[in-house]
């Protein structure tokens, strides 16, 4: 077996740390594992399988020798620093937004559209967590019956922002019940005991950022740019684990029954849907696991023909660090 020297910007994020641990749990073939941030975090240690690796800090030289570099360090890093990358010789998968949406640079669910990996120029990009989620979920209905007009409503979790938006939510959760002031500083309004409709900032048609994202990256991903994606992005004060309510025109029809056999027995896909025995997927449940899992499955009421689905997963691992290592698995084979 050939074994590979990777690298991961952004290590000391949330994205990167479980990028750390989705490397050792699904035994990557990993000769050397370079970890690089800012100067901040340099020195800082993380245990990688029997060793102990510190943090670097990220520089012009980082990649000589590096076959793969796992990015998860903000645009502006992956923006001056992939292109270093490739020229070093290293392919990058990026999990920025910056390259997402770039002709010559591949998007990639392995679930979804695994062929595109071959296409790739230096770097593939990693989806949106909340575009990763539903496509994983959609793709089988897709196959099977085509996809006309999707209507979307997400609840993400404060992790999708990182580890500042995790630590305020506790934060202002323990001054919430302990009567004391509440700092504000992530958001624009407290999000403990709170929600609130905006994720990434607003165009002049009133939709945010992240509700583009869904569409054009779910249009690219499809190779489809008829499918329709009309969504509405929430924050919710939930530490880990985006949650999804989807409603899907099909355009030949489908029952519920054969949704959940279909769903049930596609990759990446985890069936739970027995609501009359208040079984169907939530947060908690979620945290830590790999798969989508996907419930709530009955026929829409307004859409003929339609779907209505329920779809949570764990946004740090399949929704950014596993979908990455993923797309790895996909360059080694």
């Amino acid at each position: 077996m050939k074994y590979y020297n990777i690298a991961i910007v952004g290590a000391t994020g949330a994205v990167g740390e479980e990028m750390i641990k989705v490397l050792e749990q699904r035994n990557f073939p990993v000769k050397n594992l370079l970890l690089y941030a800012s100067h901040r975090s340099k020195g800082k240690e993380y245990h990688f399988k029997s060793e102990k690796i510190k943090v670097k800090e990220l520089k012009d030289r980082a990649f000589t020798s590096i076959d793969i570099a796992l990015f998860s360090g903000g645009d502006e890093v992956s923006k001056y620093f992939a292109p270093l990358a490739v020229q070093a010789g290293a392919v990058v998968i990026d999990n920025g937004k910056y390259y997402r949406m770039n002709p010559e640079v591949p998007l990639v669910v392995p679930e979804v559209n695994p062929d595109d990996v071959q296409k790739h120029h230096g770097i593939i990009a990693n989806p949106n967590c909340s575009t990763i989620q539903m496509v994983v979920a959609l793709k089988p209905i897709y196959d099977a019956v085509g996809i006309k007009n999707v209507i979307c409503s997400t609840y993400q979790s404060v992790s999708g922002t990182g580890k500042e938006a995790l630590e305020e939510l506790k934060e202002q959760t323990e001054a919430t019940l302990e009567e004391k002031y509440i700092n504000i500083n992530v958001y624009p309004y407290q999000i403990a005991f709170n929600v609130l409709p905006h994720i990434g900032s607003f165009d002049e048609q009133g939709y945010s950022s992240e509700e583009i994202k869904m569409l054009k990256e779910t249009r690219k991903i499809l190779h489809d740019d008829h499918i329709n994606v009309s969504a509405t992005t929430v924050r919710v004060p939930v530490l880990r684990s985006h949650a999804e309510d989807v409603h899907i025109e099909t355009k030949k029809e489908i029952t519920p029954e054969q949704a959940r056999k279909l769903l049930a027995n596609s990759p990446g896909l985890k069936v739970i849907d027995q609501p009359e025995k208040s079984l169907y997927p939530f947060p908690l449940m979620t945290e830590g696991r790999d798969e989508v899992f996907v419930g709530r499955i009955r026929k829409d009421l307004v859409f003929h023909p339609g779907l209505v689905i329920w779809i949570v997963s764990d946004n740090l691992r399949k929704g950014a660090a596993l979908n990455a290592v993923q797309i790895a698995e996909l360059l080694v084979k």
